[in-house]
């Protein structure tokens, strides 16, 4: 299985034989040490790396051994009535609600409750839709972190939107289907890749 692991709008692929295109190739040799560094290095002087592994999970492993993992949730929600995806502006990006599953909590639970804090809206879980691994140093918990998002396909009712200042989200929109591809243009791979998998 291919993985994907994003640094901002930088990635990080992780294969034993195909290089996708456009991805440098970095042959990987198991017995490496300091990977994230090495990654880190990589990704100054080229947008996407592939690590090329005879075994890339063993690979995987190795890398995240060197971050604090973490589990979010999120949701792609779609208008009942065709009113558009849910989608949050915040930090100068188009997004899609998402957040951190606390302790005990179901991943599907976690993700409505996102959805409805950071929105306002109550969204029906639908399907599983993909899961990504974003990559990044916390200044508040002052680590290196891998945060790996589950992401589901809900519907809701076009309710008002209330979005959640205080984690930063500017606005809140149903944008048209019409629309989501230049609001897409302003966001996170991470993002493109989830309206690829609905």
């Amino acid at each position: 299985m291919e993985r994907i692991v994003y640094f901002q709008d930088k990635a990080l692929c992780f294969s034993s034989k195909a290089i996708p295109e456009g991805f440098f190739p970095w042959p990987f040799d198991a017995r490496e040490t300091g990977v994230r560094a090495k990654v880190i290095n990589f990704l100054e002087t080229h947008n996407k790396v592939c690590l090329l592994a005879d075994d890339p999970e063993a690979a995987f492993e190795l890398f995240a051994a060197e971050f604090s993992w973490v589990e979010a949730a999120g949701g792609l929600v779609e208008a009942e009535h065709g009113a558009g995806v849910l989608m949050i502006y915040r930090n100068g990006r188009w997004d899609l609600p998402k957040g951190h599953v606390e302790a005990g909590e179901a991943i599907e639970v976690a993700a409505q409750r996102e959805v409805e804090e950071e929105t306002g809206v109550a969204a029906q879980l639908q399907e599983h839709l993909c899961e990504t691994l974003h990559a990044y140093y916390s200044p508040f918990t002052e680590r290196w972190e891998l945060k790996q998002t589950h992401w589901f396909r809900m519907t809701a009712d076009a309710a008002p939107l209330t979005p959640q200042t205080e984690e930063g989200i500017e606005a809140v929109a149903w944008v048209a289907e019409e629309d989501v591809a230049a609001h897409l243009a302003a966001s996170y791979p991470t993002i493109r890749a989830v309206f690829a998998a609905r």
